[in-house]
């Protein structure tokens, strides 16, 4: 069941995902009995209430007594849609127009979660690699598509890659070669760094930015700014390349683009041949990246993972490339991959349609023990009233379900949707998604809206 494989525990730094069993071996985790007894804080009890194997199932007509006149608030438009689900059985208990794609804004991350876990597996690291340059002292610094990547121990993101480390190993690897230049290859992506159906205020706005295979801190010019508004640099790649160059010892002047000699291996004890292995630094495992992608909605690292399933599906790294392979690993693990048209991975972008019975059908794999390694997916879920983008939310007449809803939310101009998994007041586990593309109100209407629905579901028992 979904409620043994997912408590959360907090920590002495923050807040962490304990996942025992295969999910724990997927992040390289050491044993979890021995690490629980060494802590010197007292674990916590799981803030999420477990579901129970025989919960009475709720009832279609009562799902749809409770939820109708919420759903059908002027204050989310006509078009709200709307698939209610058992996570166990599969059930479909309450729809109005699920197979409808709608604009999902960033509920979108819920397939990029889905499909990079499927395509890379939890465990997949992404690396960066330096290699030697065709000139002596000459170091190509290959991005690999890690967003995390950090320039020190300062990053952005815990336990991230770092280029400190890398430099040292190519100081190492150099012996007595003193590095003179940095040449900054970022040819594993293609096409524009900017995603079509992209709002104009998007690239500059903070929330989004330039898509490149080699950044630090998520492009964020200062790894000490907020977890979403933050100033990002126009050019990553070159920003991560001066990164290194301090690094290394030499001057942003030293720093251009270029590409990797062919890979080759040097002989032992001589001086690396152009493009030698120099050192690489890998990133944390996929689990944790969808985790940091889902909890905070990180539209940065949402577009790296969809070209992680590009790249694993032999596609180009790019917007065009990650949509395609996101789709064919949608069919793949037999879902309705028709109900979806994808211009970006991040929900950004205004031409994205999905259903919300595909999201639905999603969470019933990653619960019902059918696909483990969608697991991951829950792990870095919000959680109402307390954590990532769900922390401020269900307040008021919405507060009795805070802790018993795991969801993704999703917000542009006009459009509001939220999808996840709650447990009823019965213990029953149920899949939801509400999709709302043509919302009249303001923000401070619309998620209460949002919130009420998502709330009576886990109050009403709906028998």
């Amino acid at each position: 069941m979904l409620a043994s494989v997912l408590v959360l525990i907090a920590a002495a730094a923050g807040v962490a995902v304990f996942r025992p069993g295969p999910v724990a071996g997927w992040l390289g985790a050491a044993d979890p009995d021995r690490e629980a007894a060494d802590s010197t804080e007292p674990a916590p009890p799981p803030v999420l209430a477990p579901a129970a194997a025989n919960a009475p199932l709720p009832s279609t007509s009562g799902l749809t007594a409770a939820l109708g006149p919420l759903v059908g608030k002027p204050v989310l438009g006509d078009q709200v849609h709307v698939s209610v689900v058992d996570v166990a059985t599969g059930q479909d208990l309450y729809d109005r127009q699920p197979g409808t794609p709608t604009v999902p804004a960033s509920v979108t991350k819920v397939l990029t979660a889905a499909t990079v876990l499927a395509a890379r597996g939890p465990a997949y690291r992404i690396p960066t690699r330096a290699v030697a340059g065709a000139a002596p002292g000459e170091v190509v610094l290959v991005g690999g598509g890690d967003p995390t990547l950090a320039a020190g121990a300062n990053g952005f993101y815990p336990g991230a890659a770092r280029l400190d480390q890398l430099a040292e190993q190519v100081k190492r690897a150099l012996g007595g070669t003193a590095p003179t230049k940095v040449t900054v290859d970022g040819s594993l992506y293609s096409g524009p760094v900017f995603g079509p159906g992209w709002d104009s205020d998007i690239p500059t706005g903070g929330f989004g930015g330039a898509i490149t295979a080699l950044m630090i801190d998520g492009a964020r010019t200062d790894p000490r700014a907020g977890e979403g508004y933050a100033p990002r640099s126009a050019t990553p790649d070159l920003a991560a390349g001066r990164a290194f160059a301090r690094a290394l010892g030499l001057p942003a002047a030293a720093v251009a683009k270029g590409t990797a000699p062919p890979a080759a291996n040097s002989s032992p004890g001589a001086a690396p041949v152009p493009g030698a292995e120099l050192g690489r630094v890998e990133s944390p495992p996929m689990a944790r990246l969808v985790d940091v992608m889902l909890g905070q909605s990180d539209n940065i690292v949402a577009e790296a993972l969809a070209r992680q399933v590009a790249l694993a599906r032999n596609q180009p790294a790019s917007f065009d490339g990650g949509a395609a392979a996101m789709k064919t690993v949608l069919g793949e693990l037999g879902l309705p991959a028709d109900e979806a048209t994808l211009s970006d991975a991040s929900g950004l972008s205004r031409n994205n349609r999905i259903s919300p019975e595909l999201l639905t059908k999603v969470f019933v794999l990653a619960g019902n023990g059918s696909h483990p390694q969608l697991a991951g997916i829950f792990g870095g879920l919000p959680v109402a009233g307390w954590s990532g983008t769900l922390n401020e939310r269900f307040k008021g007449g919405a507060a009795s379900a805070a802790g018993v809803v795991r969801a993704k939310t999703g917000t542009l101009t006009g459009v509001h949707a939220v999808s996840g998994v709650v447990t009823t007041v019965d213990g029953r586990l149920l899949a939801f998604a509400v999709l709302a593309d043509h919302v009249p109100s303001d923000l401070e209407q619309a998620r209460p809206a949002l919130d009420d629905i998502v709330a009576k579901l886990a109050g009403c028992g709906c028998r």
